[in-house]
């Protein structure tokens, strides 16, 4: 519970019983006297005073309005893919390979002769509880992040953050996570931090986090280079984090034994060692907002039409996953799959499809790469329309009460959002200006 916003929200609304109703909050979960809680609550609401309306250009927020659920930010759905092409924007212009504006799975800089990868990888937000689990999928992601960009992976870093009443050993669950991904990959976890999620004044047990990798290549697989005539292959899929929380808030917890292998790492690492990696020209993981959000991402960045066989792609979704996505009526095409998805010149296809078999993972052709824009998907031989919703597919019972659809004033928050990243930009110029003395 964030005690700040609470008081924040107390004082601008001029509650008189803000102190009391505070302690009442911070007694639901501490277990101490009320005299203390009291005192606590006081201590807070004086803080919250005295950061509630800064003053000066570097303390006052830019605010547009509109709040990370209403535009679906994180929800790997229309309102996050717009967010990210606002963060590019404010990052602007870099000297950098690959930076965001690419919509790519790491950034790129050029040192010493080599492409120097690197990424950042958040761990699942309702995996809080399951620490290992957490820890597991989010170092896997990293590192398949890496893989995707024609690098091999070198080290890790990782963030752990825990609420105030957060057991400590909830650290070294979640760290065993990363680090049995570490062992069997032979990437090492060299540094971090560790830290309470708002200090004093977030009270609870809440965890959250992320893992970094860094990586080095010779050439890059990035999906700016997608070609009008490759062939789209994919690899079988199991999930990760999403279809782990999947399992367990639907009470389907065997589900989540599935989730826990390094398939993807596997076929990866084939493709290293039979030099097949410099044949193929993109390369991505099929993570959050599903192939649906992957096809948009490609088709903005190299600018072609990308056509999906449904039929083939269905094939690749570990059987039990999909009986599970399909009983609870969540389009496996929306979610995350944890499966590789290769666009490389059709000449090479079957030397790609039989290396990466011979590792024991499965994989097919499941598209095409066309002149155009967007892309669709063919259902027994009918064409139709693939782009995201506004949300990734609805997988926990909580998402599917907010639900998919596009807000009725996506258009106007949309307006508000980029009003406020142009603050963002201007505020920056206006204090590197300052701070170069012009």
């Amino acid at each position: 519970m964030d005690l700040e916003g609470y008081a924040k929200r107390g004082i601008l609304r001029n509650d008189k019983a803000l102190r009391e109703k505070l302690a009442d909050r911070i007694l639901e979960i501490k277990n101490i006297p009320r005299k203390h809680a009291l005192e606590i609550a006081s201590a807070v609401i004086v803080e919250a005073k005295a950061t509630i309306n800064p003053e000066g250009d570097f303390l006052k927020p830019v605010t547009s309005g509109i709040t990370m659920g209403e535009f679906g930010v994180g929800s790997r759905g229309a309102g996050d893919f717009y967010t990210h092409e606002k963060i590019a924007e404010v990052i602007g212009k870099t000297g950098a390979v690959v930076d965001s504006s690419h919509l790519d799975d790491s950034g790129v800089v050029l040192a010493g002769g080599k492409y120097i990868v690197v990424t950042i990888d958040g761990m699942h937000s309702r995996l809080s509880d399951f620490p290992y689990l957490a820890g597991f999928h989010v170092a896997r992601a990293a590192l398949r992040d890496v893989y995707v960009m024609g690098a091999r992976p070198v080290a890790m870093l990782s963030d752990i953050h825990v609420a105030d009443d957060g057991d400590v050993a909830k650290i070294f669950d979640h760290i065993a996570g990363i680090t049995t991904v570490s062992e069997l990959t032979g990437v090492p976890l060299i540094t971090g931090s560790t830290l309470r999620i708002g200090g004093d004044m977030v009270i609870g047990e809440r965890m959250t986090g992320g893992v970094g990798a860094v990586g080095v290549a010779e050439s890059l697989t990035a999906r700016i280079q997608a070609k009008p005539g490759d062939a789209i292959l994919m690899t079988e899929g199991a999930g990760g984090g999403t279809v782990s929380t999947t399992a367990l808030y639907y009470g389907m917890h065997h589900i989540v034994d599935e989730t826990i292998n390094l398939k993807f790492i596997d076929a990866c690492e084939a493709l290293f060692e039979a030099g097949l990696i410099w044949k193929i020209h993109a390369m991505t993981d099929v993570t959050n907002g599903g192939v649906r959000g992957d096809a948009k991402e490609i088709s903005r960045t190299a600018g072609v039409r990308l056509v999906f066989e449904e039929e083939r792609m269905r094939s690749l979704v570990n059987t039990k996953v999909l009986a599970m996505l399909d009983e609870l009526e969540i389009d496996y095409l929306g979610v995350s799959l944890d499966a590789l998805l290769i666009i490389a010149p059709p000449g090479y296809a079957d030397e790609i499809l039989e290396c990466v078999r011979r590792k024991g993972v499965a994989i097919d052709v499941v598209g095409k790469v066309e002149e155009g824009a967007g892309a669709e998907l063919i259902i027994n031989g009918e064409a139709r329309d693939f782009t995201p919703r506004f949300r990734e597919s609805a997988y926990t019972p909580i998402k599917k009460l907010v639900g998919e659809k596009t807000p009725k004033n996506f258009e106007e928050m949309k307006k508000a959002v980029d009003e406020a990243a142009a603050q963002a930009i201007e505020k920056k110029r206006r204090v590197v200006g300052r701070l170069k003395g012009e």
